[in-house]
């Protein structure tokens, strides 16, 4: 069935949560077939050409077989209970330009409802209010803070200090293999923690004004919440502890600022702050959290999926070598294939609607399948061939679409190219130590490598 033809067939009304579970019993009311997605990419991409092939949009729920006991319970039961998942290219555009859909949680919520919700942990109430779940006007007001920095002109002044860095992680990690004693070609690196992890650390480092001598202290604070973020797990003491001596940092550092501004980014929104702008402390907070963390996940990910892919496919990697011109197609394939989120969790109606033949009532939240969009067959050929010559990659929507399009894409994309250009051009001989199918991807919707052993 094509999609058109699917769209046209029959129309599913989606059951408000507070409706579902009622009295009736199966016979009255029954329950919409739920497909099963996994979070294990081995498995998850033909589970989403499954339900691609079913519906633009389908209800279904998360398999954690083999993982019950892995991940904060909260985050077990979020993705073992069943969600609307839109699957499709097209339709998925749709929903991300929708302004009939928020991205707050609490948008269609009523007062009385939002009381009854958990207490946010105090370490992550900052969050709470962010750029991330924030609707027009505020999403905007915020937004336009930190565009600028992330201009295309502003990209350009910073890429010599990127290619920089990137150029003194890879000494390092020339130099302590020496000291170890080995020799090329057969030195050995754990890809992760000496290149894609650091390098865009350092860059949002430089970016926001975090001092360098504080930097090693801010690491050792924040590499928990990579962890968590990539695995769904609770929120471990150690991990709060590092969370709260963060903020506490970020604060001290804001008086500093604003005591003696530079020309970084945490000094100019405590400058838009006083300057009316009505940004408050813990707006600053929030955004420089928000940039922090997403600012070098999404980078971290797509230089550690994309070596793997360039050295699980030799093909690619010989054309790459042969071309180095390629590099902006090794960037957009590798966000198109393996993109570091996989799907949006939560988009609700703000009013009864309709997506691709499915009514979605108001106050029902929405799943918005990036990952299964990207390898949409009506939209891309041959979508499971990772081909870095591919002419449209760039249409893939890893980033997002609309108003919360990541406003960090154009910094991961000029990391990921000269990540990419510099590691091969320097370490023609790259490999990996480990048999491919040692390698373990992250079981979460952010799609990572956890560790990448290379020899070179």
């Amino acid at each position: 069935m094509t999609m058109h033809e699917s769209n046209a067939t029959q129309k599913t009304l989606a059951q408000p949560r507070s409706e579902r579970g009622s009295a009736a019993s199966p016979a009255e009311a029954p329950q919409p077939d739920v497909a099963k997605l996994h979070l294990d990419p081995h498995v998850s991409y033909d589970a989403y050409a499954e339900v691609r092939a079913k519906a633009p949009v389908v209800r279904v729920s998360f398999s954690l077989e083999g993982k019950e006991g892995e991940g904060a319970p909260e985050f077990r039961e979020f993705l073992a209970r069943d969600h609307l998942f839109v699957t499709r290219y097209e339709q998925v555009i749709s929903a991300l330009l929708d302004s009939r859909f928020s991205a707050d949680p609490r948008s269609a919520m009523t007062p009385e409802q939002k009381k009854k919700l958990p207490p946010l942990p105090e370490e992550l109430r900052p969050l709470e209010r962010s750029i991330l779940t924030a609707d027009p006007p505020d999403h905007g007001r915020l937004r336009k803070l930190v565009q600028p920095s992330f201009s295309a002109r502003a990209m350009e002044a910073l890429r010599p200090r990127v290619q920089q860095i990137t150029e003194e992680l890879l000494d390092d990690a020339a130099r302590a293999a020496e000291e170890r004693g080995e020799a090329a070609p057969d030195r050995a690196m754990e890809l992760i923690k000496a290149f894609a992890y650091p390098l865009p650390v350092t860059v949002i480092c430089d970016m926001l004004g975090i001092p360098r001598e504080d930097r090693e202290q801010v690491r050792g604070w924040t590499e928990n919440l990579l962890n968590v973020n990539r695995r769904g797990r609770e929120l471990s003491e150690e991990a709060r502890s590092g969370m709260r001596r963060f903020t506490a940092y970020l604060r001290d550092l804001f008086a500093e600022k604003r005591r003696s501004p530079a020309d970084d980014m945490i000094s100019q929104l405590i400058r838009a702050e006083e300057d009316g702008d009505k940004l408050d402390e813990d707006e600053v907070l929030s955004m420089v959290l928000i940039l922090f963390l997403a600012g070098h996940v999404t980078t971290v990910n797509l230089i550690g999926n994309g070596v793997f892919g360039l050295l699980t496919h030799p093909d690619q990697l010989a054309k790459f070598k042969a071309d180095p011109g390629l590099v902006k197609g090794v960037v957009e394939e590798t966000l198109r294939c393996w993109g570091p989120v996989d799907f949006i969790s939560r988009r609700i109606a703000k009013e009864d609607l309709e997506i691709g033949g499915t009514a979605i009532p108001k106050g029902e939240p929405i799943m918005v399948g990036l990952a299964s969009a990207n390898r949409d067959p009506e939209r891309f050929t041959d979508p499971e061939v990772f081909d870095i010559s591919r002419p449209d990659a760039d249409r893939h929507i890893a980033f997002g679409k609309g108003i919360h399009l990541c406003v960090g894409a154009p910094l991961a994309r000029m990391e990921g190219q000269i990540a990419f250009e510099t590691l091969f051009r320097r370490f023609p001989d790259l490999r990996l130590a480990v048999p491919a199918d040692e390698v373990r991807w992250g079981d979460s919707f952010l799609r990572g490598i956890g560790r990448l052993p290379v020899l070179f």
